[in-house]
């Protein structure tokens, strides 16, 4: 029996692949050092297992086929608001930032390997790259803030691109080294990621045109019609304009991401289980490929290039992209600080390896050796370091900081309206991408994905909230979402809208669930959606200054569209959504959204029972 025939290669590479990060999620360490771990272990050097070789050529596409696959879901969930927050910092990282890594890693290459300046070029351009595979999982168990989180998250997934044709370019200098090809190295990574991205707007918009007509792709084939239309574009692309195709695929999946369709929740899931397996596939095979002893041969010089690389360049050329930004000192020092390199930096260098053999240029095996010793370390380095530096910083969010709420209708805006403007920080979770992405043009993080799955909570980062209120119209979805997140999360407030007392979903339902009843009783969601959707519905804060308890002719217990609803509870600087058990003191300030056609009629019920109006700026005291 042979095991090295090319079906058994891809076959025990994606089983040990799958099972490797399976097992890295349940010992809650980088998934991608087991992967490189592992491919080592069944590669030649190992149990020969898995053998790379057997592929031939089939590597090349299997490599370029897997890769577009990973970028496009990279590009999905990228949100254009969040690339608009990351400002100026971003851009530049990926401009000026780029140039200060290749300049300083080929320096440091050459310097303390003794290489070329062939070896070290290509060294300077693969190393450029950082990649949302190793980045989105690491900030996700850092768990570090808002703010450095999407300027991290958004630079890996577009210096992917930027890097890999880049190295490409880099590639054809040095094994046809001329001053024309030199002279026009910038002009051919700028004029391949322009036609790149145009292919990418063009066919993302195509594909995202096409599911936005209900039946015009037939039900349960949307998925794989999305994937079979990416790699066209990809391998078009790469046709039309050599070694463009990997920013088409991103722009298209960026183009796809942002735009309204019928299954943008189930895409978004099917290409994240498309990419794990793909990843653990790549990362075994590629691992397997390496020998032990040509990244023993590199010696000690390899850790003090890589050293450099960690300590001094990346620093260097974050402090020099942030330049004008609006990041903070801590910021700057924690971005600089995490720069692991992925599974695009693996993938080209293996396929240079296989290109300067080709040619008969020397030093692609030890090119290969360096970047997986980068790859291997940055992630140890970046997943081991990086806790402590974030925690020594003050960048990691805090338990018991925001609020999730689910539905992003006009009520739950309203309500993220109030609770943002005194800096509490809201997630708006939605399955309806329209209204994800008004929530988004509203200023407001929104999360696409189903209220009542394990995922959706994960990416709302439910387990560090203060609470959560539930806000849709479907009462048995709002309690379902209780019931499966509060066994998980018991020091969590949650809240459950309801439309009437006494039928469908009760208050007796809602506190067995341990939750309680939102907005101090009923809501009559349609109502309100109408009155917020013209205009004519505003918030009004009120105070108590009445004999009896604080909740006296505030809270509603009658099945009627009430002539207010009352949101939040300001106390101490602090804002929270308002509840049927919700104290209220005196020195409470209370959101309270109007009917502004029947204000007057508000006021005069309101001054009857003990509350009068408040300048809404007022700060409540302390």
């Amino acid at each position: 029996m042979t095991l090295d025939t090319p079906g058994f290669v891809v076959g025990a590479a994606l089983a040990a692949g799958i099972l490797s990060q399976a097992l890295a999620r349940h010992l809650a360490v980088p998934g991608i050092v087991l992967l490189l771990a592992v491919g080592v272990a069944l590669g030649p050097d190992g149990a020969n297992v898995v053998v790379p070789d057997a592929l031939g050529s089939g590597l090349h596409e299997l490599v370029g086929f897997a890769v577009a696959v990973i970028l496009f879901e990279g590009g999905l969930n990228l949100r254009l608001a969040r690339l608009r927050r990351a400002g100026r910092a971003l851009w530049q990282l990926l401009t000026l930032g780029v140039l200060i890594t290749a300049t300083g890693a080929a320096l440091v290459a050459a310097l303390a390997l003794g290489w070329g300046w062939k070896l070290s070029l290509l060294f300077g351009t693969l190393v450029i790259v950082t990649g949302p595979t190793v980045v989105t999982p690491l900030l996700a168990r850092l768990r570090a803030q808002r703010k450095v989180a999407t300027l991290l998250e958004a630079e890996g997934v577009l210096i992917d691109a930027i890097g890999a044709i880049a190295a490409a370019v880099a590639l054809e200098i040095v094994l046809r080294p001329t001053g024309e090809s030199v002279a026009l190295a910038l002009p051919a990574v700028a004029g391949r990621l322009a036609f790149g991205a145009a292919v990418g707007v063009v066919g993302g918009g195509f594909i995202a045109l096409l599911l936005r007509w209900r039946g015009l792709v037939p039900e349960g084939l949307e998925n794989v019609f999305v994937l079979g239309f990416a790699m066209l574009i990809f391998q078009g692309s790469n046709v039309a304009f050599h070694e463009s195709g990997i920013a088409a695929v991103t722009v298209a999946g960026i183009v796809v991401g942002n735009s309204p369709t019928l299954i943008h929740k189930e895409l978004v899931e099917f290409k994240e289980q498309l990419t794990a397996l793909l990843i653990g596939l790549l990362f075994v095979l590629l691992a397997a490929d390496v020998r032990l002893d040509d990244v023993w041969a590199l010696g000690p010089a390899a850790l003090v290039v890589i050293a450099v690389l960690v300590l001094v360049v990346r620093p260097l050329a974050v402090a020099a992209s942030a330049w004008g930004s609006d990041l903070t000192a801590k910021e700057r020092i924690f971005v600089g600080w995490i720069g692991p390199r992925g599974i695009v930096a693996a993938a080209v260098a293996s396929l240079f390896s296989i290109s300067l053999d080709n040619a008969g240029v020397e030093g692609g095996v030890a090119l290969r050796a360096l970047v997986f010793s980068v790859i291997a370390v940055t992630v140890v380095w970046a997943g081991v370091t990086g806790p402590l530096v974030a925690m020594v910083l003050g960048l990691r969010r805090q338990k018991g900081h925001g609020w999730v709420l689910i539905g992003a209708n006009p009520v739950g805006l309203a309500l993220a309206k109030e609770l943002t403007s005194v800096e509490e920080e809201v997630v708006l979770v939605d399955d309806k991408p329209d209204a994800v992405q008004a929530a988004e043009e509203a200023g407001f993080r929104a999360v696409l994905g189903n209220a009542i799955e394990h995922g959706t909570w994960k990416k709302a980062k439910l387990d560090t909230r203060r609470g959560a209120v539930a806000t849709t119209s479907n009462e048995e979805v709002n309690l379902l979402f209780v019931r499966g997140a509060r066994p998980e999360n018991r020091d969590l407030r949650f809240l459950v809208a309801l439309s009437r007392w006494s039928s469908g979903v009760t208050p007796e339902h809602v506190k067995g669930a341990g939750a309680d009843v939102a907005f101090g009783g009923v809501l009559q969601l349609d109502a309100w959606k109408h009155l917020l959707e013209n205009g004519q519905a505003r918030v009004r804060y009120f105070r108590f200054t009445g004999e009896k308890g604080g909740q006296a002719g505030l809270f509603s217990k009658e099945d009627r569209h009430p002539l207010y609803l009352p949101l939040v509870r300001r106390r101490k600087r602090r804002a929270e959504p308002i509840a049927l058990s919700t104290p209220i003191g005196r020195k409470d300030a209370v959101g309270v959204l109007v009917d502004e056609k029947r204000a007057e009629e508000t006021l005069a019920a309101l001054a009857e029972r003990g509350w009068e109006p408040v300048d809404q700026t007022t700060p409540t005291e302390d």
